[in-house]
């Protein structure tokens, strides 16, 4: 099953496009990202690019991939696909694609994404993905297209909207604390109340993104998705013809 994230932008379409389009930009607010960078490659060519994740302070786990955009389009929306792969033995994802599409409305950009990927480490790599992976990944996805969110709505840094996540987090860790360490009983429940409460207007939150193609929802990946070459030549187009995203009707 694929993953899919949208959420509502009122932004300048360009800006938006800019800001998820240059790397330097898209590693501010993307959680799932420690450093992204373009690759030299021959004009004519879909852009190359190397990713990595801090995963530990001593640890990143790095990759490549292959991206091309359609940013002029008759109907206005926009377009970006990309596919990619890691080599590195600690990375569990072994290969994926997906892709972005910016849909222009009366009340702003539609900003969505759908993507799958194949794991790697065999028997347990797949229920490492399905409870604890893929959650987080669709979490992440999420938290961070509301961190694009506010950078774009409110002008608000994304450094600046995750120290206001980290404290909002904190405060409610020490309520929870304090509740349950004057009324034990009441524990649960001001625990499931901190889960509960709505986050601050300017705290990044998943829960304002929606996690399912509204609608029915097709398997066929948008038509420049097909045409990319793998990420890296040692991927087989027999492996990459398995991993299918979900796309909106």
């Amino acid at each position: 099953m694929g993953l899919y994230v949208e959420a509502l932008i009122r932004a300048d379409p360009d800006d938006l496009w800019d800001r998820t389009q240059q790397p330097a930009r898209h590693r501010r607010w993307d959680l799932r990202f420690t450093d992204i960078d373009h690759l030299p490659c021959a004009p004519g060519e879909p852009q190359r690019f190397r990713y990595a994740t801090r995963v530990l302070p001593f640890l990143t786990v790095s990759g490549v991939g292959v991206a091309a955009g359609e940013r002029h389009r008759s109907d206005g929306t926009r377009t970006s696909a990309l596919r990619f792969s890691s080599r590195h033995p600690l990375s569990l994802i072994e290969e994926g694609r997906g892709y972005w599409r910016y849909v222009p409305t009366d009340d702003g950009v539609r900003f969505l994404t759908g993507y799958d990927y194949r794991v790697r480490w065999g028997r347990w790599g797949r229920p490492a993905d399905r409870f604890v992976l893929r959650p987080l990944m669709g979490w992440a996805t999420a938290w961070s297209f509301d961190r694009l969110r506010l950078w774009c709505e409110r002008g608000l840094p994304p450094e600046r909207s995750l120290r206001y996540a980290l404290g909002e987090s904190a405060v409610r860790l020490l309520a929870v604390v304090a509740v349950a360490k004057t009324v034990p009983a009441a524990g649960p429940a001001a625990a499931a109340l901190a889960l509960l409460l709505p986050p601050s207007p300017v705290t990044p939150a998943a829960r304002r993104c929606l996690r399912r193609p509204p609608g029915r929802a097709r398997t066929a990946p948008p038509a420049l998705l097909t045409t990319l070459p793998a990420a890296t030549s040692a991927t087989s187009p027999a492996v990459t013809a398995a991993v299918t995203v979900p796309e909106p009707s």
